[in-house]
């Protein structure tokens, strides 16, 4: 991977994926080794939404929204598959309106989002948006993508969300909103730094990406996508990472310790949960379940001409890395599905390299959720500690 040294910074051009890195020689990290405003100068030093106004503060010409990855009330997440990005705003504790934040950063998206869905003229003046997560050392911060307040969602109305969310018994509302990274290619850090030091952005100048030039004329969309990985991904890609996901894990294995069959509806409801589209399942008997936990359909097309995609689950219920699903158990669960089914595994533990290659090089038509995956999407869902756990096991009767 591309990295820049912090002395480089100031003429750096900006690359997908690379990091730019913090002064490495200050032992402190004191605030003066963050990279950003050393790459763009003008740019603030600290804060996840950092901006750029016009001379006379009157408009917002750029953008710097940067995430640390460890807000588990808020996930900022990168869909890599779709270009999506999923953004919370800055109203994240009760005792205020949903705008009425220090930095008014509700109000910038509020706005961004409002030019985004006008015309040409209106999007213009949208601003320029940088997108940077924290690398691995030190100040390190990792660039994602030029980014524009649009999606090729199912509504407009999908793009900026006001949600609700609960703190110490109070309910406050926040924004989700979604953004779209574009296929830019590496971007010209001399542009980048003459829009902060102008102020002003002209979407026809030298510089400019073409697709982000052909979003302000048009409309038109084009994000950055990355295929999908077919392989089968390694143990520790599926394992439960340490800390929070492995609590998670171990708060459902302590759960089901006494009866192993209680995650079968934990389970069922986990991929429930995980699902873009619309399910219907049904839980099987204990016992001669013909192989299968849980049977159901996923819904796809309009409402007034519903497709439904049959499937069978079965859960497992093991403790990594003691335990493991296997070619055996594997193998049963593909033998049982039907003409234009497919399976799902759902396994608190991991699926073993030779059971998920085999599944992979012959094309059986199986989803795998492992412990990462089951926490990544109890996590998603607000499920973020072992009482909220509990709590949605109650709540749902699992």
């Amino acid at each position: 991977m591309t990295s820049f040294p912090f002395e480089k910074l100031n003429s750096a051009d900006l690359v997908i994926d690379a990091t730019y890195e913090g002064n490495r020689n200050d032992p402190k990290m004191q605030q003066g080794s963050e990279p950003l405003h050393h790459l763009i100068p003008g740019l603030e030093n600290a804060g996840g939404f950092r901006r750029r106004k016009s001379s006379d503060g009157q408009r917002l010409v750029a953008l710097v929204l940067t995430s640390t990855g460890g807000e588990i009330e808020w996930p900022d997440e990168l869909d890599p598959y779709t270009g999506v990005y999923t953004y919370y705003g800055d109203n994240r504790s009760p005792g205020k309106d949903l705008h009425d934040t220090t930095k008014r950063g509700n109000q910038e998206l509020k706005k961004m989002f409002e030019l985004a869905n006008g015309d040409a003229d209106e999007r213009a003046k949208c601003p320029i948006i940088l997108l940077f997560e924290r690398g691995r050392q030190g100040r390190d911060m990792v660039f994602k993508g030029l980014a524009v307040p649009d999606t090729k969602l199912k509504s407009e109305s999908d793009d900026l969300v006001a949600i609700w969310k609960m703190s110490q018994g109070q309910r406050f509302q926040n924004y989700r909103a979604k953004f779209t990274v574009l296929d830019t290619g590496t971007i010209s850090g001399e542009w980048i730094r003459r829009v902060f030091s102008e102020r002003v952005f002209n979407p026809d100048e030298q510089g400019v990406p073409p697709v982000l030039s052909d979003w302000v004329h048009t409309g038109r969309i084009k994000p950055l996508l990355a295929e999908r990985d077919h392989s089968a991904r390694s143990l520790t890609d599926q394992a439960p990472r340490a800390g929070l996901a492995s609590d998670l894990i171990e708060t459902i294995l302590d759960y089901c310790s006494s009866d192993p069959f209680l995650f079968e509806p934990i389970a069922a409801a986990v991929w429930q949960l995980s699902c873009a589209q619309p399910i219907e399942y049904e839980l099987t008997r204990r016992y001669r379940d013909g192989g299968r936990d849980a049977v159901g359909y996923m819904l796809l097309g309009p409402i007034s001409d519903v497709v439904r995609v049959s499937f069978s689950l079965e859960a497992k219920c093991y403790r990594f890395p003691n335990s493991k699903v296997g070619v055996k158990e594997m193998s049963r669960l593909i033998s049982r599905l039907k003409h234009r089914e497919f399976g799902v595994l759902v396994t608190t533990s991991v699926v073993d390299k030779q059971a998920y290659e085999e599944v992979r090089s012959d094309g059986h038509p199986i989803v795998i959720l492992s412990g990462q995956d089951i926490a990544e999407v109890l996590l998603k869902n607000g499920i973020n500690d072992r009482t909220k756990l509990l709590d949605w096991i109650v709540k749902e009767h699992l």
